[in-house]
């Protein structure tokens, strides 16, 4: 490493790495990879300005080869090749294989910028788009303009059959935004948007996801609050229990939006739209517990932190929704649902079956259409009860 090209570079890395809390023995076996990626590199004479992810592929084939790839090679060469764009030494191009192309990150620009949409709703919509070319181009530099109507069709019906039709409805709403995107920017001739299918999801069709309050509690009990994970995720389940939380509300959550003198947090949901909510006792010694004695240090400004390396915020929804999955299993709750929102369905009809009004509900929850909040009178079976007729020939 002391000769080869990538020798100057290697402490703004090590550096960086340690900021994200790796350990000292992760470094040392990123160091290692990086200083034979700098050997080949001086071999093949390719100079660091003209890096790019294709010699890394180039490299990694090779190693697999040799049988010489250990698990983290790929991405501490990928964090590599990110850290020289960032101090300027490699010019930042998009790479034919790399999902996430120029296009898409011009996308969430837009989203945010001039749609004006929350985070939560891009952590959604951009994994779509992501697969979308992927599919699509391979191992091509997405070209846009190519597009028909049958790449659309296509897509949207190998995906379909594999979704919920609620990730299906989802699935369509971003690929309509996507596509009436690059009309607005010119880039398409055609509106393809007019192309996507519709996935039939009709309104109130379903019952509400639930659980009974006792296996709220068990879940909630059944968390390890002897361990700094634990009691991470003993704070996040309370949010979603108590307060009824989306799972991208968690993540989205930052520090400042924590108001302890007033005992409320401030949620940023769907739309860009905020609404502050009071902290309940329990909900707030927690949280409190979790930022004083147990979040590791670091830049980010996000309340719930990886517990291993990089330290940074959670990842997204779904993280929310494998952490909720394992706590029902080790609480041994039987559910068909397991993702995070089930908790947000149990609150609701928690509320509704001890007395809270609909209205209340819609505000607890921040339903935009008391139409959304209406599926919850599905499970008052005592107020449906009044409203039954009598069955012909029986009693009522």
């Amino acid at each position: 490493m002391r000769h080869g090209p990538l020798s100057k570079h290697i402490d703004a890395y090590s550096a960086a790495q340690v900021e994200q809390g790796y350990g000292h023995h992760s470094i040392r076996q990123q160091i290692l990879v990086i200083a034979d990626f700098s050997g080949w590199l001086k071999e093949k004479d390719i100079a660091v300005r003209s890096l790019s992810s294709d010699d890394v592929d180039r490299f990694l084939q090779l190693r697999q080869r040799q049988q010489k790839v250990r698990r983290g090679d790929p991405l501490a060469l990928n964090r590599l090749l990110i850290k020289l764009c960032e101090i300027g030494v490699v010019k930042r191009q998009p790479a034919a294989d790399n999902v996430r192309s120029k296009a898409t990150d011009e996308f969430q620009q837009y989203l945010l910028q001039e749609r004006g949409l929350s985070p939560s709703t891009l952590r959604n919509y951009v994994p779509v788009i992501e697969q979308f070319l992927s599919e699509r181009f391979r191992n091509k530099t997405p070209n846009v303009g190519m597009l028909c109507a049958s790449d659309v069709t296509g897509f949207v019906v190998r995906q379909a059959h594999r979704l919920s039709p609620v990730r299906a409805k989802l699935m369509v709403t971003a690929l309509r935004s996507f596509f009436r995107y690059l009309l607005h920017r010119g880039e398409v001739s055609t509106d393809l948007s007019g192309c996507v299918p519709t996935v039939p999801n009709w309104s109130l069709s379903t019952l509400p996801k639930f659980l009974p309050a006792n296996d709220v509690e068990r879940i909630l009990q059944g968390c390890d609050q002897n361990t700094s994970i634990g009691r991470r995720n003993y704070a996040i389940l309370l949010l979603l229990a108590r307060l009824g939380l989306r799972a991208g509300e968690v993540v989205g959550l930052n520090l400042d939006d924590i108001d302890w003198s007033t005992s409320q947090i401030m949620i940023r949901g769907k739309g860009g739209k905020s609404a502050p909510l009071p902290l309940a006792p329990d909900v707030g010694e927690a949280l409190a517990s979790y930022l004083r004695d147990d979040r590791p240090r670091c830049s980010t400004r996000r309340a719930f932190i990886r517990h291993r390396a990089p330290l940074v915020g959670l990842g997204n929804s779904s993280t929310i929704s494998a952490l909720v999955m394992r706590a029902l299993n080790h609480a041994g709750v039987e559910s068909t649902h397991k993702g995070a929102h089930v908790l947000r369905h149990s609150l609701a009809t928690s509320l509704l079956r001890q007395g809270g009004s609909l209205d209340e509900i819609g505000e607890l929850l921040r339903h935009r259409s008391p139409n959304t909040t209406a599926i919850y009178a599905k499970v008052d079976l005592t107020a449906l009860h009044t409203l039954a007729l009598p069955w012909p020939g029986c009693g009522r």
